[in-house]
């Protein structure tokens, strides 16, 4: 199944635009601040409906327009399939519709597109704070295993709950407020905290060792890479779910005291980090602090690799392979190889954006030059 339209209607400074996409994918050629990263986030919302820039909805509209609007539609052997997205700022009101059924739930309608999108912006999947990490394990198992997004949700909302009920135990000072007020929460909070530590782990230990062979083949630099789950509760022994919600368990009584010192739940998957270490002579070491911005961004690089490769083993399609003026950020030996090992891959279309159309160095030259200036696109 590939992308075969896409239409837009007042996404950021994109003009109104039907455009049939070509089975390969294109190159799209434009000069800064035309809008070609605005195309790319407006595909990639038909996959997640939120930016991959992180911004909100609201900064998504059109300056001096009421809402936003994009549509996808793909085919395949498997036949047609349909999907919507608009927002409306006034209420807050967002509308998904798959094959004309509005979504019930959000979550019930991400994925259809099968995309992952390369950015300069990656980096901060190495360089920035654990919250960076489990945003990018959230959105890469809610995409692709089953019932891991309304865990996800779950745990969110019994967590957000649990924290007011624990600041107004503490503002109320007494034993009997938090038996009453805070512990009715636990049940909820370590079941669908179990699952999401349960998945985590065993994405990230299913991986370590691809994930360091693709830093190997990108680098060359003599360091090897290493990705490691570090939950934000003690697991020693704890391998089935139950096991980790007793494990949860047993770290909410042991951190009663402190959570009642800082008025907030101190342990649970809302403090796990997935650990990025580089391994060289000096022994292993920290990529967020010590690797160099080459070995970072191909760290990053690594992370998306194996995104798109899960895309593949979990959905059985071919991922749509959206890529950001992303080489212009490496040394031209990292970006030939990691245009080589892209061409290896078994992605499908590619989308691929860049200044000038000689900066497109993608082995697939068949694929079309497409224009943008002024957020209008011209094939």
């Amino acid at each position: 199944m590939r992308l075969r339209e896409v239409g837009i209607r007042h996404f950021r400074n994109l003009a109104a635009q039907e455009l049939e996409i070509p089975s390969a994918g294109l190159a799209l050629i434009g000069e800064n601040a035309q809008g070609k990263s605005n195309f790319l986030e407006a595909v990639y919302y038909l996959e997640t409906f939120r930016s991959f820039r992180g911004a909100p909805d609201e900064q998504l509209v059109g300056v001096g327009q009421e809402a936003f609007r994009v549509s996808g539609r793909l085919g395949g052997a498997e036949g047609e399939h349909r999907v919507t997205a608009a927002y409306q700022p006034r209420g807050r009101r967002k509308k998904v519709t798959v094959d004309g059924a509005e979504a019930e739930r959000m979550g019930d309608a991400i994925g259809s597109l099968a995309a992952v999108i390369f950015s300069p912006a990656d980096v901060a999947l190495v360089s920035g704070g654990p919250a960076e990490r489990r945003r990018y394990l959230d959105i890469v198992l809610s995409l692709n295993v089953p019932g891991y997004v309304r865990a996800l949700q779950q745990y969110r909302h019994v967590l957000a709950q649990r924290n007011a009920a624990l600041r107004e135990a503490v503002r109320v000072g007494t034993t009997k407020a938090v038996e009453s007020r805070v512990r009715p929460w636990d049940d909820g909070l370590v079941r669908s905290g179990a699952r999401l530590v349960v998945e985590r782990r065993s994405w990230i230990e299913g991986r370590c060792a691809l994930f360091r062979s693709l830093y190997e083949v990108v680098a060359e630099d003599g360091h090897g890479a290493a990705i490691r789950y570090a939950p934000g509760l003690a697991l020693e022994g704890a391998l089935g779910e139950e096991d980790v919600v007793a494990a949860f368990r047993a770290a909410l009584a042991g951190s009663a005291e402190r959570e009642l010192r800082v008025g907030s739940t101190v342990v649970g998957p809302h403090r796990d980090d997935l650990e990025v270490t580089l391994e060289g002579r000096a022994g292993r070491l920290e990529a967020r602090a010590f690797g160099s911005s080459g070995q970072r961004r191909t760290a990053a690089l690594g992370l998306r690799l194996l995104e798109a490769r899960t895309i593949r083993e979990r959905r059985g399609r071919a991922p749509l392979v959206l890529v950001d003026d992303v080489f212009a950020e490496l040394d031209e030996g990292r970006s030939e190889r990691v245009l080589e090992l892209l061409e290896r891959e078994e992605t499908g279309q590619v989308i691929v954006t860049a200044p000038k159309a000689s900066d497109v160095r993608l082995g697939r030259d068949a694929l079309p030059r497409w224009r943008i200036a002024a957020g209008r696109i011209r094939a």
